[in-house]
């Protein structure tokens, strides 16, 4: 699978254009991630987004000295998209459970495309109000 197909399949980049999903994936880098390394870390200072190409990823919620493995993800799927428009830091940390290639965008680099193509976030902001809502329906009911 292609980059840009790859990132059509993450929900916020759902609704760009090919032209856009393949400006965007110019900016992803390719990391190469061992067995049992961390990726990213709760509670750390989010950077960016990760886009798994292969392997498979755990996604784990420390609480004091327990650890919850809430989610286990594969190729396709992604984490830590909200990280392109805030920092606030890590709900959970995920973990590599085999080795693992992703695709990663820091924060920087999406602001900076954004600056210099806005269609970009135009085109997310449908996406981004749907997940506002649904947000609300769940949760204020």
């Amino acid at each position: 699978m292609g980059r840009e197909d790859m990132l059509k399949n993450v929900s916020i980049f759902s609704e760009l254009g090919r032209r856009d999903l393949e400006r965007l994936s110019k900016q992803f880098v390719s990391r190469s991630i061992k067995a049992g390394d961390v990726i990213v870390k709760q509670n750390d200072q989010a950077a960016g987004v990760f886009v798994i190409s292969s392997g498979k990823v755990e996604v784990v919620r420390e609480d004091g000295g327990n650890a919850e493995v809430l989610n286990t993800l594969g190729p396709g799927d992604f984490f830590g998209e909200m990280a392109l428009f805030e920092g606030f830091p890590r709900m959970a940390t995920v973990r590599a459970a085999e080795d693992t290639e992703l695709l990663a965008m820091t924060r920087w680099e999406f602001t900076s495309e954004l600056k210099t193509h806005p269609e970009i976030a135009v085109a997310m902001l449908p996406v981004l109000v749907r997940r506002l809502r649904d947000f609300e329906t769940h949760h204020t009911h």
